[in-house]
């Protein structure tokens, strides 16, 4: 008797321990700021190089075992089990084929039975609100004509009493206004691993914000969705790093932020000391939406250029960014001391390859973890020629040079490097050359 006792304990835990270590995250989203709501978010695994579409008002679901756990589709009619919708309460859903009596009834991984319910359904899809404690679940569903099973892991345990509620029948088959599954609380799947860093871009209208983080629990995700509308009315993504929101792309206005033209100047800019843009090689068509424009530093330096709420950031503001990136692990080889951030803030397109450890050119899909999303845009010299598209991307900061009344202070990285350049009069950089701009928040 005793050697059999032993035996299905073994054998409990064998099968136990996959269960208790799979992970099991339920991410949701929610918009503040200038919206309340959020379309479609976009989900890349920048560790994995993988990308998934959450469409508006569906659950992220993130497994290191996406086939352990009894997730479906949005179109599967069968059950589906999102744990931790809220603090301590998650939500079941499953199809009865037909209308009766039905029991619900969870176990815990000991077997024991933590809470249950009979009660009279309709036949269609049914929703039903699980308080449970934190830890490991089996969930049984019978009735005549049908049974389902399936696992969840509830990372934030309520403090009341377990219990089933029901509460909606959400989709009947005798009634075509119902909405239908797919559009309340779908869950989409993404494999992810501890320590994967998430990037997700959400929407809603004009606005688009961009988030990055590495879960390791069930959340709620929040989009601070904040204006960011240029003179000529032309609307960008944002995104928060540290304690600063940045555009996440480049400024591509031709008025300044008073509705004013901003001099369009195409010829020679070696003797201008007044202020001028143009697009790289002149050639609007071909870079104007995806590069943005390129400016002198006197168009900088009127202080109109940034949209309303919003500046051309300091010298010292890109040097917070810069230390922030560095002691937050952002280095390409994730340490936190000297400076090898530039593939952490460079897009994964657009940068000619290279072969070196750890540079911007080495495998792009690597790149761009705080969603700043930096292109290599090259720049106008003071002396017409345009260079470097494909190469390098620069970048204006407010602040002039402290040495030479001709110069200014800007940022630069290259497809070749893995750090992030101050660049100043030092590297004959002039107030008359043409540089991208990135606005930070006020």
């Amino acid at each position: 008797m005793k050697t059999t006792t032993l035996f299905v304990l073994s054998l409990l835990l064998v099968v136990s321990l996959p269960f208790f270590a799979a992970i099991n995250y339920s991410i949701t989203f929610t918009g503040s700021g200038a919206s309340t709501t959020v379309g479609d978010v976009v989900v890349q695994n920048h560790t994995k190089g993988t990308t998934v579409t959450v469409p508006a008002g569906n659950v992220l679901n993130l497994s290191d075992e996406p086939n352990a756990v009894d997730q479906f589709s949005a179109n599967d009619e069968t059950i589906r089990v999102y744990p931790s919708f809220e603090e301590g309460k998650s939500m079941v859903s499953f199809f009865a084929k037909q209308s009766g009596v039905t029991q619900i009834n969870v176990f815990g991984i000991d077997g024991r039975k933590t809470t249950g319910i009979t009660t009279n359904l309709q036949e269609g899809i049914n929703l039903f609100q699980l308080s449970l404690p934190k830890g490991s679940f089996a969930i049984q569903v019978s009735s005549k004509g049908f049974a389902y099973s399936a696992k969840m892991i509830n990372q934030i345990g309520t403090q009341s009493r377990p219990e089933i509620v029901y509460i909606s029948l959400e989709k009947s088959t005798t009634s075509a206004t119902q909405k239908s599954k797919s559009s309340v609380f779908g869950t989409i799947t993404m494999t992810y691993n501890t320590g994967d860093r998430l990037l997700y871009k959400g929407t809603s209208g004009n606005y688009i914000t961009v988030v990055t983080d590495i879960p390791n629990t069930s959340k709620t995700i929040n989009f601070d969705f904040t204006a960011c509308t240029d003179g000529a009315g032309n609307n960008y993504k944002v995104v928060k790093i540290g304690t600063q929101t940045w555009m996440a792309e480049n400024l591509k206005t031709t008025r300044y932020n008073d509705g004013t033209s901003i001099p369009y100047v195409t010829q020679s800019w070696y003797y201008l000391s007044t202020p001028a843009y143009c697009w790289y090689n002149n050639d609007a068509n071909t870079y104007k939406n995806t590069y943005g424009a390129l400016y002198n530093w006197y168009t900088v330096n009127t202080s109109k250029l940034a949209p309303i709420g919003w500046h051309v950031p300091t010298d010292d503001e890109w040097t917070i960014l810069e230390y922030y990136l560095m002691d937050n692990g952002y280095n390409y080889d994730g340490t936190t001391k000297d400076n090898m951030t530039a593939k952490s803030l460079a897009a994964t397109t657009d940068w000619i390859t290279y072969t070196g450890t750890g540079v911007i050119g080495n495998d792009l899909s690597k790149n761009n973890s705080t969603g700043f999303s930096a292109l290599p845009c090259g720049y106008r010299d003071d002396n017409d020629p345009f260079y470097d598209r494909g190469l390098s991307g620069y970048w204006w900061s407010s602040t002039g040079s402290m040495s030479y009344t001709s110069g200014a202070v800007g940022r630069s990285i290259s497809a070749s490097n893995s750090i992030v350049n101050r660049l100043d009069y030092s590297y004959y950089i002039y107030k008359a050359s043409g540089f991208s701009v990135r606005c930070v928040k006020n």
